[in-house]
């Protein structure tokens, strides 16, 4: 579980985060939402400690995270896994290479358990038997696919995905969503996703958190979306003519479920 009590974050005195709070739960997908401009992305890298917020506290299983020690810190970063919005591979290493680097940096294991772990996370990814391939070889979603085997390579228990979508095709970014989702049941692990993507949020959104100028100005599942009266929330979903009409369907049915 992540917990972030009042977090405030200004840049050259503009407030960028107002006092924000939320708990996210593990074994969950946990979504954070807005337009550019809302305040997701500080938020997301101040939880990821990339950035140091001006107050407020952000606590991992009750471990703050700006009393640890650095040793401890270190500890914090090996329990972590980050899909990056532009994948963020490197484009001299193979894919198996990409994939070793966490465990390279982390840990002690012998090149054997290191070759036997990376086989085992391109299956999880459905990409078997690519360990030799160049990114600049596979698709933008093969390459998403090999980011999140990375992000997965420890055994995190913190996962965090950063538009895992972005540029994709609608049925890979199905699959992406998917997968995001079952590793998460899998590893049970506490799962933040920043994005925009509406299907994304219908399809994965157990949890989900619309940041609008730097306040959280609504919380809920996917399926409250369909009953609230928030604007916000209903401004930023429903600008779509087919959420629209689904939202309609909803109400007059009285109980939708998805």
């Amino acid at each position: 579980m992540i917990e972030v009590k009042n977090l405030y974050k200004s840049f050259d005195g503009k407030p960028v985060l107002k006092g924000i709070s939320a708990v996210f739960e593990k074994g969950k997908t946990n979504m954070i939402i807005g337009r550019s401009g809302s305040g997701k992305t500080v938020f997301l890298k101040s939880i990821l400690g990339l950035i140091q917020p001006d107050r407020g506290i952000i606590s991992f299983d009750g471990r703050i995270l700006n009393k640890l020690t650095l040793k401890d810190q270190r500890k914090l970063r090996m329990e972590m896994g980050v899909v990056f919005q532009g994948n963020a591979l490197f484009d001299s290493f193979t894919i198996e290479e990409n994939i070793k680097f966490p465990m390279k940096m982390f840990t002690s294991m012998t090149e054997g358990e290191m070759k036997k772990r990376v086989d085992e996370v391109l299956e999880q990814v459905e990409l078997s038997g690519i360990n030799d391939k160049y990114p600049a070889e596979i698709s933008g979603g093969m390459q998403k696919r090999v980011g999140i085997a990375r992000a997965i390579v420890l055994n995190p228990k913190y996962l965090f995905c950063d538009e895992p979508n972005s540029g994709l095709d609608p049925k890979t970014a199905i699959l992406i969503d998917n997968l995001i989702h079952d590793l998460t049941l899998q590893y049970n692990t506490t799962t933040l996703v920043n994005t925009h993507d509406m299907n994304s949020i219908m399809e994965i959104g157990e949890h989900i958190i619309l940041l609008k100028n730097g306040h959280k100005q609504w919380e809920g599942t996917k399926n409250d979306i369909f009953y609230t009266d928030n604007p916000d929330i209903n401004d930023f979903v429903f600008s779509s003519s087919l959420f629209r009409k689904i939202k309609e369907l909803a109400k007059k049915e009285g109980n939708f479920d998805i």
